[in-house]
């Protein structure tokens, strides 16, 4: 029996949502994504900043919708 991937997506649209965020952060950061998708010539420095930047940015929208709720 084949094992599903813990990567696949639960809502497809989040995808877009995430490289939407992806491009904002790398301009901010002023880091230039690779037009191939290729990110095997980035530096390990690029590519963990920007790692780190989606990542803060998630945790931040995540804390903003838990204090609504309450």
């Amino acid at each position: 029996m084949a094992q599903s991937s813990s990567n696949s997506l639960v809502i497809p649209q989040v995808k877009m949502a995430l490289q939407q965020m992806k491009i904002e952060a790398a301009q901010e950061l002023g880091i230039q994504i690779p037009q191939d998708g290729y990110y095997g010539n980035m530096t390990s420095r690029e590519t963990g900043s920007l790692g780190g930047y989606i990542t803060k940015r998630l945790v931040q929208m995540a804390e903003q919708s838990i204090q609504g709720r309450h």
